[in-house]
């Protein structure tokens, strides 16, 4: 059931709704059935899970996805916006849809239209912009919209409910959204006003999601969310207990943490996931800078040395356990030595990977309230050095485990008998066979693909059997 009353803004070519208490009550229209959808996602694994989730509230009523070189009735974009680059990203995006599918519904969602809905209303030819929580209420947004005399924009509102989302769209794995919002507002980051405040769903109906994924034939679930080590803001619980009531989920064989704070995960999280029948050996932890001034002027929420105790110990729980961590480079006030002294923090630690990522401004941060602004081209020079960083842990990760055998969970590919897979701790494999889409083997790891981007592997075992 959805609010609509008409707004006082009027533009030439759409007409702009606001969401008010007086109530009209919507059903999903026959008009959606037989329409098909084209989606693009932007951004990080959580909007991929809610992109997932979305395709799926309209298959329910008769959504068909696209074909390749069909054109789309309806065109969903969920968008991102940690970066200027990633709303550059999105405006391209919605106008590469505009052109490909002449005349389409064109939905646009997400922390870029949460962030900046009149300009992206503003663009030519799209017809929706929807707020964060109206991501599960596509069905009566569209619904509204076909019967609407001109296109229309619904302007993202700030707060929002938390909406549940677990989806594998076209992956073999499920994303599981346990929680939404932050409350850490770290001067560089926009995420507490796009995303709104930490919140989430109850460990019951995450069980019950879990449940259901099995029930589809699921073996993986990644645990999504934006700042999952919060858990329990809405519903007094914690991230512990939803950890371990996951472990019981029959017919699920892995979890993986997709990202959690240095501050939030626990010598008990990691004791748990040590012990744990399911959970992998597999942390995305983010560092965001190795320079304890840095981070002060982040306003991030641990130092360098709670970091390097929190890595470590969990490399001494699990030894082959794969570590990423975030990066950001070329902050405001990260002076040469300040990166200097960082790049040596990170040189030290007992990684697998990092995701680096140059700083973008962002209006309205206490960020920019900051001396010191790092030039492009520095920003640039220092992501190179640490990307040779990353490049070399992660090659002495793999290279760690060529011959050795681990359980690989394979998915599926566009090319026929060519499998592409993770093992329990996230070693990207290929392996050529058929028949064994979505299911673990144990393989043998041998040398480097052609693009030194997996490890190639040897004829399987026995099959894998959980919890083994």
């Amino acid at each position: 059931m959805l609010n609509f009353t008409l707004f006082s803004v009027v533009r030439q070519k759409s007409t702009i709704f606001a969401l008010e208490n007086k109530t009209m009550h919507m059903t999903p229209d026959s008009a959606l059935q037989g329409k098909t959808a084209a989606y693009f996602t932007l951004g990080c694994k959580l909007n991929f899970a809610e992109t997932a989730s979305i395709e799926r509230q309209l298959a329910d009523v008769g959504v068909r996805k696209v074909k390749k070189g069909e054109v789309a009735d309806i065109c969903i974009v969920n968008t991102c916006s940690v970066t200027e680059v990633a709303d550059h990203k999105c405006r391209q995006a919605i106008h590469k849809l505009v052109r490909q599918h002449p005349g389409a519904t064109v939905v646009v969602t997400g922390c870029y239209a949460q962030l900046k809905p009149q300009e992206v209303a503003a663009i030519e030819g799209v017809t929706l912009v929807l707020s964060q929580s109206e991501k599960g209420k596509i069905v009566e947004c569209l619904t509204k919209c076909s019967s609407a005399p001109a296109p229309s924009t619904i302007i993202p509102q700030p707060s929002a409910p938390f909406v549940p989302s677990c989806s594998c769209g076209d992956r073999t794995r499920y994303f599981l959204k346990v929680q939404d919002g932050c409350n850490y507002f770290c001067t560089y980051c926009t995420i507490p006003f796009a995303r709104g405040r930490s919140r989430n769903g109850s460990i019951a109906s995450l069980v019950a999601q879990a449940r259901q994924a099995a029930a589809e034939g699921g073996k993986e679930i990644v645990i999504t969310g934006v700042n999952i080590g919060d858990f329990g803001r809405t519903t007094g619980e914690s991230f512990l207990d939803l950890l371990r009531a996951l472990d019981t989920v029959e017919g699920i064989e892995r979890y993986r943490i997709s990202s959690i704070e240095p501050n939030l995960l626990t010598d008990e999280v990691l004791q748990f996931c040590a012990e744990s029948r399911a959970f992998m050996p597999h942390f995305h932890i983010p560092l965001q800078s190795g320079s304890d001034e840095v981070l002060r002027l982040m306003h991030r929420r641990y130092d360098t040395a709670l970091f390097y105790n929190k890595v470590s110990r969990a490399r001494e729980l699990m030894p082959d356990a794969f570590i990423g961590v975030d990066v950001i480079v070329g902050t405001r006030g990260e002076t040469a030595a300040l990166f200097d002294e960082a790049e040596r923090f990170i040189e030290s630690l007992p990684i697998s990977l990092l995701h680096v990522f140059s700083y973008s401004e962002r209006p309205g941060t206490a960020a920019l309230r900051i001396p010191h602004v790092v030039r492009p081209e520095e920003k640039h020079e220092r992501s190179q050095r640490l990307l040779a960083i990353s490049d070399r842990k992660l090659h002495a990760f793999y290279e760690r485990f060529m011959g050795t055998t681990r359980p690989v969970l394979l998915e599926h590919s566009r090319i026929k008998g060519l499998f592409n897979g993770f093992t329990d701790n996230y070693i990207k494999v290929e392996y050529r066979g058929a028949g064994v889409d979505n299911q673990i083997l144990s393989l043998k790891l041998s040398g480097w693909n052609e693009e030194h981007t997996a490890l190639k592997t040897l004829p399987p075992a026995p099959p894998y059997k959980g919890g083994e």
